[in-house]
């Protein structure tokens, strides 16, 4: 099989240097060149036709964000950002995932070597990930940025909403990794206010989880945040597990609220959507709805047929519209899924199943 080949832009010559060596270390890629700026990068990209390429937000001359948004409407191709880990860093990263973008890499503001260095599994198993990505779907992604920007003084299209739930012991719980800021976003932004109570665990670092939370309650009609220890789960609000915690819902009295806890990772994770869905199977049962949205691994397949054997019932994102079918696909081979639905069918889905069992 032919190498993946990889261009490197980043404006840090130890950036640079400490990627090419963890990326090169694997047979399966090639590092084919590296640039300093989107300018050199431009020119590098014509000359050496790159499967991948990592991009760093933060340049000189031109930011990553602008050289994305060219990139994408020129020359679609697979790529992974290179974020700070932070605040800033956060938000200009979830506009890089919304214009196509397929993953990116948190590097601190420290220690930046050995930090990427023990990052180097996930690096590579992202850059390959990247790899299998079809252009066609970066292309339509950008696409419909654009259209959404376009019309953004408008109102979301929604599924018609009805007041058909008004009680707390309905639960949704959500997990997501890898293209899953996007697709939570599509599946919340177009629900009615009434749904019951929504639990996410997207795999996603602490400095990020809380601008991806604030983000989706600007633009949806739900009441979005990140999920605080003792939170009470409440129709028409969502909570996002912190992107440094475990998110498990308990039993309160007659109440449903969230534990949040810093217990060891799980299946690599913390959030884990493992923990989420053992938790919603043990103490919601047949109250509970589970949705598996596109990510890498097999995180959350287990404990999603732990939840279909107590009676809830599972919707996973399709292959097709998935961006990864690792942890959809995972739980639909071992029986845990009661449906397959594309992305876009995922909210009616939602609100046909609490309308027929209200």
């Amino acid at each position: 099989m032919n190498k993946i080949k990889v261009l490197i832009i980043d404006d840090s010559a130890l950036i640079r240097k400490v990627l090419t060596e963890l990326l090169s270390s694997d047979p399966a890629i090639d590092v084919v060149g590296a640039a300093a700026d989107p300018f050199i990068a431009r020119d590098k990209i014509k000359q050496l036709n790159p499967d991948v390429i990592t991009l760093d937000v933060e340049m000189p001359r031109m930011d990553g964000i602008t050289f994305l948004n060219n990139l994408m409407r020129l020359r679609p191709m697979p790529v992974i950002m290179i974020s700070t880990l932070t605040e800033d860093g956060a938000d200009v990263t979830l506009q890089a995932l919304e214009m196509g973008a397929v993953d990116f890499v948190a590097k601190p503001k420290i220690d930046v070597s050995n930090t990427l260095q023990s990052y180097k599994e996930e690096i590579v198993e992202k850059v390959k990930m990247a790899a299998r990505v079809p252009v066609e779907a970066l292309a339509r992604k950008y696409q419909s940025a654009s259209e959404a920007k376009a019309r953004s003084n408008a109102s979301t299209s929604r599924v018609a909403g009805q007041t058909f739930i008004n009680t707390t012991d309905k639960i949704i719980a959500i997990g997501s990794s890898t293209g899953g800021t996007e697709a939570v976003k599509d599946v919340l932004t177009k629900l009615p206010a009434e749904v019951p109570g929504i639990v996410v665990a997207q795999h996603i670092p602490g400095a990020f989880s809380g601008s991806f939370a604030n983000r989706l309650n600007d633009i949806s009609q739900l009441q979005v945040s990140e999920a605080k220890d003792g939170d009470v789960i409440r129709p028409g609000v969502v909570f996002i597990a912190p992107g440094d915690r475990h998110l498990e819902v308990k039993k309160s009295g007659a109440k449903y609220i969230c534990k949040v806890t810093d217990s060891p990772e799980v299946n690599r994770h913390k959030p884990s959507v493992e923990v989420l869905m053992n938790s919603v199977a043990k103490y919601v049962g047949p109250n509970a709805m589970g949705i598996m949205l596109t990510g890498m691994g097999a995180d959350g397949a287990k404990g999603m047929l732990k939840m279909k054997e107590q009676g809830a019932y599972n919707i996973a994102q399709d292959e097709k519209s998935s961006v990864v079918w690792g942890m959809p696909g995972s739980a639909v081979k071992i029986g845990a899924v009661d449906k397959e639905v594309t992305l876009s069918k995922i909210p009616q889905e939602i609100v046909n199943y609490y309308i027929k069992n209200k």
